[in-house]
């Protein structure tokens, strides 16, 4: 016997996806217990290995560009002391994505239908647990979307100052180019986004190998200046260590959109992980020895990853492809987010924490709506933010990190209760992974409460609260449904159907066949105006109808204040007084026009006379859209 939510939610007929969260699959064995089959033509718009890097690891892989300096603008403030401890809190880092990689592995094993965090929040944790997961990964989403376009078009700008007045307007437009390519299908947006990819990636690995075979770099890059004393302590490294792991936001993308991976949909999301934990900690230690190497500093008009990149190849033509390639893989980092957080809200919206439409796809296996709430999100954050990154950074990875906390010690749990092969080792790689996230996210918030975190946790707790309160919702629905019960057996009810009618034409002939179809009596109603000179009389319609003769009832309802619902809504209430029938059936007729600039030419008679009857009658509403040739001339 299904609860009265999850009835809910299969009455209103969702389609939210087969199978349930977690089916209990062997970790490592790459089975996918969850993947529904599918037809050659879905299985196409699906992911391939390359592609989900693609499409899912960009925002991960693009951290490289702001990452390392992150760690770099903390140390430098110890001076050349400081900076010298570049690589060690770079393998910190590394150790700490090698784990989450890892686990994350893992939780594609165990959850193959999606869901990260929150699949495992929602199994281990407790339900309120797994929603504030779900909420801090949403908002870690959109701000990515928000960073990474103004990220690129700022790259842009740095490199035409001419358009920075129009920095707004390109962020808006690099949103509607991402948002269009994700609306035709992940499949589609991944192949646009592999070119870029590897070339960002062959970039870098470029710029690290270069680097480490010259023995002096050919452009200087800045050092560090000879007043910056300060003292290397924990503090320092801790905070440098946290600011630094901004570097990991995206790695979880993929446990989160395993479903929009080819068969075998496990196999193929591990092995996207695992390229992806290889790729980025390659890249990040290949930074941090060049960093070390040629002691770079700050500077406020290059980037670190720049002065590297001089460094290594000089200005020359490899100089601009590594910058054109990085601020074109930032504007596109986007994607990630793209990628993993329609899926997620379709796993809420399958467990009635969000609207069921978030679980309807789209041709090409869109999740559209998630698509269009995601950028409208972003939207409102570059539009207040006015396209500034440095007001949206305060904000960003401090959900990502609670997501990663809260799947790391939901994993320790999975393992102490499965006690499978080897599950001492693989708890204790989790619970490794959760203590260093957990320092991580402490420190995030210290360091930034007073920048803006506060309004991440009050973002966290109104998307709770509002997931909660859908899921109360549907909950009512369910019983007032009396949904998990057997009916009492049908029984035939004496119905009237009345239908309100403007004239004697094509679209009345239409409404009243079906309403005879319809109940065991049919009436028709029309309004008048009699203080309109140029409005049919009584007289006229009732002649009219008349000679029509459609054997129904008219009964002409006349208003002198023009109101067309309020003489219905008088007469509704009047039949219902006869308590001659069981149930009042209100039939409103409309037209379906083929084109949508005709349908702007209708009156909108029918919305109004819907709204206007559910607010003050307890009649059943039946609204039938007749479709309508229109000539192309008359």
């Amino acid at each position: 016997m299904s609860t009265s939510a999850d009835a809910a939610g299969n009455a209103e007929g969702s389609g939210s996806g087969s199978g349930s969260e977690g089916s209990g699959a062997d970790p490592g064995s790459g089975a996918d217990p969850g993947a529904a089959p599918g037809t050659a033509g879905a299985e196409r718009d699906r992911l391939t290995v390359p592609q989900g890097l693609a499409a899912l690891s960009l925002d991960a892989l693009a951290s490289v560009a702001y990452g390392p300096e992150a760690i770099v603008v903390v140390l430098a403030a110890a001076g050349s002391h400081g900076l010298g401890y570049t690589l060690p809190v770079t393998v910190a880092i590394v150790v700490l994505l090698a784990a989450l990689t890892f686990s994350y592995r893992q939780v594609i094993a165990v959850f193959p239908n999606g869901g990260g965090a929150y699949a495992v929040a929602g199994r281990h944790l407790g339900r309120r647990v797994s929603l504030v997961a779900a909420a801090s990964l949403i908002i870690d989403y959109v701000l990515n979307v928000a960073v990474s376009v103004s990220a690129g078009v700022a790259a842009l700008t740095s490199a035409f100052p001419s358009l920075y007045g129009d920095r707004v307007v390109l962020c808006v437009v690099v949103l509607a180019l991402i948002t269009g390519v994700n609306l035709y299908g992940v499949a589609e947006s991944a192949k646009v986004m592999i070119v870029p990819t590897v070339v960002f990636v062959v970039a870098i690995v470029a710029v690290v190998t270069a680097g480490l075979l010259r023995a002096n770099p050919v452009v200087e890059p800045t050092h560090p200046a000879a007043t910056a004393t300060g003292t290397v302590g924990l503090l320092l490294l801790l905070r440098a260590f946290a600011s630094g792991c901004s570097a990991l936001t995206g790695v979880e993308a993929i446990a989160n959109a395993v479903p929009t991976f080819r068969t075998p949909r496990v196999k193929r999301a591990q092995r996207t992980e695992v390229a992806l934990g290889a790729l980025l900690g390659v890249m990040l230690l290949g930074l941090s020895l060049l960093i070390g190497k040629f002691h770079v500093a700050p500077s406020t008009s290059k980037t670190v990853l720049a002065q590297l990149t001089e460094a290594s190849f000089g200005h020359t033509a490899g100089f601009f492809v590594v910058q054109f390639a990085t601020m074109l893989l930032l504007a596109l980092a986007a994607n990630t987010s793209f990628g993993g957080m329609p899926v997620l809200t379709s796993l809420l919206a399958r467990d009635n924490n969000v609207p069921h439409v978030f679980a309807l796809r789209a041709d090409r296996q869109v999740y559209r709506h998630g698509v269009f709430v995601l950028a409208g999100a972003a939207l409102v954050l570059l539009v207040g933010a006015q396209g500034d990154t440095q007001a949206l950074v305060p904000f960003f990875a401090i959900g990502v990190f609670i997501g990663f906390t809260i799947s790391q010690v939901g994993m320790v749990r999975h393992w102490r209760a499965e006690r499978g092969p080897g599950w001492p080792g693989r708890a204790a790689l989790n619970a490794l992974g959760a203590l260093l996230t957990a320092i991580a996210l402490v420190i995030e918030l210290i360091a930034k409460f007073t920048e803006g975190a506060w309004l991440v946790f009050l973002a966290v707790t109104g998307l709770v609260v509002l997931f909660e309160t859908i899921n109360r919702t549907y909950r009512r629905i369910g019983a007032g449904l009396h949904l998990g019960e057997t009916p009492a057996p049908p029984q035939e009810r004496r119905s009237l159907v009345i239908v309100p009618v403007g004239a004697v034409n094509l679209l009345t002939r239409e409404a009243i066949s079906a309403a005879l179809s319809l109940g065991d009596e049919v009436r028709a109603v029309t309004v008048v105006h009699p203080d309109d000179a140029e409005a049919p009389s009584t007289e006229r319609i009732q002649e009219a109808w008349n000679a029509w003769h459609p054997n129904v009832p008219l009964t002409v309802l006349t208003s002198r204040t023009r109101s067309l619902t309020r003489p219905i809504i008088d007469h509704l209430h009047a039949v219902e007084a006869e308590e001659a029938h069981d149930r009042l059936v209100v039939l409103i007729p409309e037209m379906q026009l083929p084109r949508l600039w005709q349908r702007l030419l209708q009156n909108q008679r029918g919305p109004v006379l819907d709204r206007a009857i559910r607010h003050y009658t307890d009649a059943v509403i039946c609204r039938l859209r007749f479709r309508i040739d229109v000539p192309r001339r008359p």
